[in-house]
C-alpha cells in the first residue's frame, strides 16, 4: 500500500530517520469507512538515493480493538455502578433517615403528651411532620429518577425533539408556583429549535433548573430561557434575577459530597440532589451543564444537548488519518 503525503508527518520523519515507523491507530479508507490497524511505514529509495515514495503495510485489528474497548467500557461501567451504589447508600443513610427520625420523634411526642399540649403547639408539630413528609417524598422521587439513569437504560429513548414544546410544558407545570411569588416565566427560543434527547429526561432537566430558579428568585423577579447554536450543540441558558450564589457554592453545586447532602438540601432548598440529577441526565444525553452567578445579581445556568443524533465517536486519544491507496 503506497501512501500519499496524507501520511502523518511524524511517521514520515521517523521512517526517514530510522528506516521505518510503526503506529496503532484508526484509519479512513477512500470509501470513508473506518478501520483500526497496526501499520509499518518505510520509505522507497531509488538506485541513486532519491526518494520514490513510501510503503505502508497494515494489519487490520478492528475486531480486536472493538473487543478491547468493550472490555474497558464494561470495567468502567462496573466501577461507576459501585460508586453509584455507595452514593445511594449514603443518601439513604443521611437524607432519608434524618427527616424520618424527625417525623417519628414528633409523632412520639404528640402521642405521649397530646392531652397536656396547647392546640397551637400541636398544630406546629403537625405542620413540621407534614413538611418533613413532603421533603421525604421529594427525596424518594429524586432517588427513583436518579436510579433510572444507571439502571433503566432500556427506557432511554433519545430522538429529535422540539425544545419549545418541553419549555412550555414545564412553564405550565410551574406557573402556579411562579405566580404565588409573582415571578415571570419567559422564553426567547425559536419555535423550530430542536435537540436530540430523551423526552422524559429533557422535561426533568428543564423543570429542575427552572424550579430551582423559582426558589431562589425574589418576588417580582424574572426567569428567562434562551438558546444558541454552537457547532453541533445547542446551548440553553436559564437566567434568573434571583439572589445569586458564591464561588464556593458554585464549585460544589454539581458534585455534592454525599455525607453533607442533607445540609446542602437544607441550605439550598433541594438544589443539591436536583442538580445532581440534571447533571446525570445531561451526561446520558451527551450534554453538560455549568453555571455563572454573582451574589445579589442572579444566576445563569447553561446546558448543552446535541442538535442531531451523534455519529459513532472514536476516543479523543485515537487519531484518524485519511490514507490514499494506490
Amino acid at each position: 500500500m503506497i501512501l500519499s503525503i496524507a501520511v502523518a508527518k511524524r511517521e514520515i520523519q521517523t521512517a526517514l530517520k530510522e528506516g521505518r515507523a510503526t503506529d496503532n491507530r484508526w484509519h479512513i479508507t477512500k470509501e470513508k469507512s473506518l478501520f483500526y490497524a497496526y501499520g509499518l511505514v518505510f520509505p522507497l529509495i531509488g538506485l541513486n538515493g532519491e526518494m520514490l515514495g513510501y510503503v505502508k503495510i497494515l494489519r487490520d485489528l478492528t475486531e480486536r480493538k472493538k473487543s478491547e474497548d468493550a472490555i474497558k467500557k464494561y470495567v468502567t461501567d462496573l466501577e461507576e455502578l459501585n460508586t453509584h451504589k455507595e452514593s445511594v447508600l449514603a443518601i439513604l443513610s443521611h437524607d432519608l433517615r434524618s427527616p424520618l427520625s424527625a417525623i417519628i420523634g414528633s409523632l412520639k411526642y404528640l402521642k405521649t403528651n397530646f392531652r397536656q399540649m396547647k392546640p397551637d403547639m400541636v398544630q406546629d408539630m403537625l405542620d413540621m411532620a407534614y413538611k418533613s413528609s413532603i421533603d421525604e417524598l421529594e427525596m424518594l422521587d429524586y432517588l427513583v429518577e436518579w436510579a433510572r439513569i444507571k439502571y433503566a437504560s432500556d427506557v432511554f429513548s433519545p430522538t429529535i425533539l422540539k425544545l419549545t414544546d418541553y419549555i412550555n410544558k414545564v412553564f405550565e407545570t410551574l406557573k402556579e408556583s411562579a405566580s404565588i411569588n409573582t415571578i415571570n416565566l419567559h422564553h426567547e427560543v425559536e419555535e423550530d429549535t430542536a435537540v436530540f434527547a430523551d423526552g422524559k429526561m429533557l422535561i426533568s432537566i428543564i423543570q429542575n433548573i427552572v424550579s430551582n430558579a423559582i426558589k431562589h428568585t425574589e418576588k417580582g423577579g424574572k426567569i428567562t430561557i434562551s438558546a444558541n447554536t454552537k457547532e453541533d450543540k445547542l446551548i440553553v441558558q436559564v437566567k434568573d434575577t434571583g439572589i445569586g450564589m458564591s464561588k464556593e457554592i458554585m464549585e460544589k453545586l454539581f458534585t455534592p459530597q454525599m455525607k453533607t447532602l442533607s445540609e446542602t438540601r437544607k441550605q439550598h432548598k433541594g438544589a443539591g440532589v436536583g442538580l445532581l440529577l440534571v447533571k446525570g441526565f445531561l451526561e446520558k444525553n451527551d450534554g453538560e451543564i455549568w453555571v455563572e452567578s454573582m451574589e445579589g445579581e442572579g444566576s445563569s445556568f447553561y446546558f448543552t444537548l446535541p442538535i442531531e443524533k451523534p455519529s459513532n465517536k472514536i476516543g479523543s486519544s485515537d487519531e484518524i488519518m485519511f490514507d490514499q491507496c494506490a
